[in-house]
């Protein structure tokens, strides 16, 4: 590698760092963990992330939104073909294919779900929590796969404990995005129908349905906090599950899995607030609570090598 091409990638992996920091900042903390020689492909992969979770929220029509997802799906088919393709996150992706075993798959499967959900129908809702389940695997714990592939992970038992903490993560991301989600498009995406049907969302015209969420004085109805509990719960059930795996996970699989601690913490942060996620203290420092006291948590977890 010349000059140049070493001046470039050491830029285009600055730009993935920022952009984790900016976009990501709980996992950014995660990610300062991990051993020196894994982060960058660490950091390249959430920052691929971040690039196909926010195209369809920067765009002013979805229609361009949904462009951008395929312009990486065209950018990832030209990776995975050796080509240089100009963007930052694009660059450092394919140092982190040419330098890690990492999977083709995952990649897709990422993006895959991210184009899918793009082109739903406009009034469609989900039908259960396990459809939000397989989106949150797709999505979140993907990025947990690949990640310990790049740290020459190889083990059944990290996988299992990584979907969980996916799911978890996918879940709790969904259910803290519902105030902005309802404020730019005035509706609720990602709740189920039959958890919004069971208490009292759910409002059927003709064939269409659309999730309502009621308001007194007091802020929205307790239906919306009910749902968003039973869902939490089912995001709680999947950390214990990965916990339980943890005296099998490999040693140097731990780190690669902290994302369970935010998880964790956004959580336990729902339900001192009654699962009222318009509450504004949710929104403050990380999940909710101080920035200092979250990295002392992440520290101490890093430390004793739990997740």
């Amino acid at each position: 590698m010349n000059g140049g091409s070493s001046k470039s990638l050491k830029a285009a992996f600055s730009y993935c760092v920022q952009q984790v920091r900016t976009y990501d900042y709980h996992h950014y903390l995660c990610l300062l963990h991990l051993p020196h020689a894994s982060r960058k492909a660490a950091f390249a992969l959430r920052a691929f992330n971040i690039e196909t979770s926010r195209a369809m929220d920067l765009a002013s029509d979805p229609k361009i939104g949904l462009m951008r997802l395929l312009w990486w799906q065209e950018a990832l088919n030209r990776i995975h073909s050796g080509k240089l393709v100009e963007h930052p996150v694009a660059q450092s992706l394919s140092w982190v294919i040419s330098n890690h075993r990492i999977s083709k798959h995952w990649l897709k499967r990422s993006l895959d779900a991210r184009i899918a959900d793009a082109n739903r129908d406009e009034g469609f809702i989900p039908g259960s929590i396990g459809e939000l389940e397989k989106y949150a695997e797709d999505t979140q714990s993907t990025l947990l796969y690949l990640t310990l592939q790049a740290n020459g992970v190889q083990s059944t038992v990290a996988d299992h404990a990584a979907s969980h903490i996916g799911k978890a993560s996918g879940l709790v991301l969904l259910l803290k995005s519902i105030p902005h989600h309802l404020n730019r498009y005035g509706k609720i995406l990602y709740l189920p129908a039959d958890v919004a049907d069971k208490h009292g969302l759910l409002v059927k015209e003709g064939e269409r349905s659309e999730i309502r969420v009621g308001t007194s004085e007091m802020g929205p109805s307790g239906g919306l906090a009910d749902a968003v509990f039973e869902v939490a719960s089912v995001a709680s059930a999947h950390l214990r599950k990965a916990r339980e795996l943890s005296g099998t996970v490999p040693g140097d699989a731990n780190r690669v899995l902290l994302p369970a601690v935010p998880a964790q913490v956004a959580l336990d942060e729902l339900e001192k607030r009654k699962f009222d996620v318009f509450d504004s203290r949710l929104s403050k420092g990380v999940h909710g609570v101080s920035p200092l006291w979250y990295q002392l948590k992440l520290a101490w977890c890093a430390w004793r090598n739990k997740f």
